[in-house]
């Protein structure tokens, strides 16, 4: 599954991210495969649309520093006019570029609500923005014009599920969302679910995962992603997994996990 073309010239390969249940590694799964997708020699930009900020806190950068963020991407009136050049960032060592977030994002559905158009501006911007091999959505937690923009525009959803039973229930308010939108959309959202946060020694998480393959079958990713407790110290020290311990477990399931996403 390649990224989609526009006038002959191949544009980027969207993955968005999303769950709306908080605390499944979305965030981690967002950075760690951006770095991942890096080293194999891919252009990367990390878009952060949560509000929150969690993956831009996690680089280091946070709103009271920013020119732009990408709440203005969104603003721009013409999605030429979006103001990459002032919005991108280059953070940490520089594996991948960032597109940080701000608590704007958060007045987005009021900003847009008269906005013709407003479910595709995302898809406009990325259009018309930089060139990457992959732009990764870290999309925020709730329903609203940012996610649904996230999902408009992504060509494939990545869904990290954590190994919890309670997990599951939070996937069904997704799931509600792309069938809204799947109904107006030419094409259906092509989506992979990942299951995080595995321990191993745990029978229930195991009971879980076996519950997720027997549930999304072929749309489930192969890597399960297992807890490690370097993506904790990353995240400390401001960086990413694979520039923290690019040797441990983590970081090889990640690898794993990007060559599963360029096969797809």
């Amino acid at each position: 599954m390649g990224g989609r073309a526009v006038a002959g010239v191949a544009v980027a390969r969207i993955l968005a991210i999303a769950n709306q249940k908080g605390g499944v590694g979305k965030t981690t799964t967002a950075l760690s495969l951006a770095g991942a997708l890096a080293l194999a020699g891919r252009r990367v930009l990390v878009m952060d649309l949560d509000p929150h900020g969690c993956a831009s806190a996690h680089l280091g950068v946070f709103p009271e520093g920013l020119a732009a963020s990408a709440a203005d991407l969104f603003l721009a009136q013409e999605a030429g006019q979006a103001p990459w050049d002032k919005v991108i960032r280059q953070p940490g060592s520089g594996l991948f570029d960032l597109a940080p977030s701000c608590p704007r994002l958060a007045d987005l559905d009021l900003d847009l609500k008269d906005r013709k158009g407003k479910g595709i501006v995302l898809r406009q911007a990325l259009e018309s923005g930089p060139g990457y091999d992959h732009v990764l959505l870290d999309c925020p937690p709730h329903t609203g014009v940012v996610l649904v923009n996230a999902l408009v525009a992504a060509d494939l959803l990545i869904i990290p599920i954590q190994t919890d039973f309670l997990a599951l229930h939070g996937v069904r308010h997704l799931f509600d969302t792309m069938r809204a939108l799947n109904r107006v959309l030419p094409r259906p959202i092509a989506y992979r679910a990942l299951a995080t946060m595995f321990d191993r020694r745990a029978k229930a998480c195991l009971r879980v995962l076996a519950l997720l393959r027997d549930k999304f079958g072929e749309r489930m990713f192969q890597t399960v992603i297992g807890l490690d407790t370097k993506f904790r110290e990353a995240s400390a020290a401001g960086k990413v997994v694979q520039e923290l311990a690019p040797d441990c477990r983590g970081a090889g399931e990640y690898a794993r996990l990007a060559e599963e996403v360029a096969a797809l």
